[in-house]
């Protein structure tokens, strides 16, 4: 798969799971992993999943998806634009930054994961 087909892949796995199953993005991380929500920092899928449930019930539409190969070949960094609406309330415009981190022939893991509300737009 290109970088291309990865990165779609991964942003509608993702933000779908989000969307129903927040659980489930356990799977994406690994305890080396790092997020940053709105300048809070959380490592490891436990406290990153954590995080994610203190949000509550969301709702995300991707407007826009930008990707690059990594420094190493073996990852990929991910840029996102969209909307987030957060329990019925009005949309939110938000950008997400991912690195993925191949562990294997098109397996990856998320190392870097950094999300920001964008205000005023």
């Amino acid at each position: 798969m290109s970088a291309e087909e990865v990165a779609k892949a991964f942003v509608q796995h993702f933000y779908q799971a989000f969307d129903t199953n927040v659980d489930s993005l356990a799977g994406l991380f690994n305890p080396t992993s790092m997020m940053t929500f709105e300048g809070q920092q959380f490592q490891g899928p436990q406290n990153i999943i954590g995080k994610f449930k203190t949000i509550g019930p969301v709702k995300h539409t991707v407007k826009s998806m930008d990707v690059q190969p990594g420094n190493t070949g073996e990852s990929l960094v991910i840029f996102v634009t969209g909307s987030i609406q957060i329990g019925g309330d009005n949309p939110l415009h938000f950008c997400e930054f991912f690195c993925l981190v191949s562990t294997g022939p098109g397996q990856y893991y998320v190392h870097n994961d950094v999300f920001r509300l964008n205000y005023g737009l």
